[in-house]
């Protein structure tokens, strides 16, 4: 990755898998630009940024055009380009994702489609003027292709964002820009706090995997370090497993 360039949206804080991709990144010799959402997570943030020695750190709440708009311009005359970009963003409302999907509300089902799933067709739209091929990855999981207790509504809003991956690696495919998604294994990240009997999760998924284990942040950077690199240049529209083998098994 030395020589390489990427926008990294969606750290929370140490625990994210967007971390996990960006310590890896930069491990493998990529410059980073980093964003954080708000005031409140950017005391997490901003120490990581300095870690990974971001050359951009910049705030971006996905719901705020002006903050995008800003974001881009602020690359362009930072870079000029920009060769991948890492979407790791998922959020739906407390109430909606841990009821029954049968009982979510109109409101939490679109707010958690558009912040988890549109956010990613955004961004795409954003990198395209900024880049002259490159990779785009996103993260997805299990529950999007089997359901899986306590997942709720963010079960077909991560198949929606697998399709949205297919679609728009079809149409961006003509620039030679490729996207994928990673599907990882359970990782005790914020965005999972917010799940019910997530411990029993992680237990049921280190016991049925093939491997008998759980991944790691390092694992999923890893495999994000390889999907991003010119190593990958030949996939793109493809969902790919960082699990320990557990969905072949379910």
């Amino acid at each position: 990755m030395k020589g390489k360039k990427g926008l990294v949206v969606g750290i929370a804080n140490e625990h994210s898998i967007a971390w996990g991709c960006a310590h890896a990144l930069h491990k493998a010799g990529a410059e980073l630009a980093i964003t954080y959402q708000n005031e409140k997570t950017k005391g997490y943030v901003a120490p990581l940024a300095e870690i990974v020695d971001a050359k951009i750190f910049a705030p971006l709440d996905i719901t705020n055009e002006s903050q995008l708009t800003a974001l881009v311009d602020e690359i362009k005359n930072h870079w000029g380009r920009i060769d991948f970009l890492l979407h790791s963003i998922v959020y739906a409302p407390k109430s909606d994702l841990q009821g029954r999907v049968v009982d979510s509300s109109r409101e939490g089902f679109l707010t958690a489609m558009d912040i988890s799933c549109h956010s990613l067709v955004r961004l795409a739209k954003a990198a395209e003027q900024l880049m002259n091929g490159g990779a785009i990855l996103t993260m997805s999981y299990y529950g999007s292709e089997k359901v899986v207790p306590h997942y709720g509504i963010m079960g077909p809003v991560k198949a929606a964002l697998e399709a949205t991956v297919r679609y728009l690696a079809v149409e961006l495919g003509l620039k030679n820009i490729r996207v994928n998604a990673l599907s990882p294994g359970p990782v005790k990240t914020r965005a999972a706090s917010g799940l019910t009997h997530f411990d029993i999760l992680m237990e049921t998924v280190a016991r049925n995997s093939p491997l008998h284990d759980l991944v790691t942040l390092e694992q999923i950077g890893e495999a994000s370090v390889f999907l991003m690199s010119d190593n990958a240049k030949n996939i793109t529209g493809q969902i790919i497993y960082v699990d320990n083998g557990y969905h072949v098994k379910g």
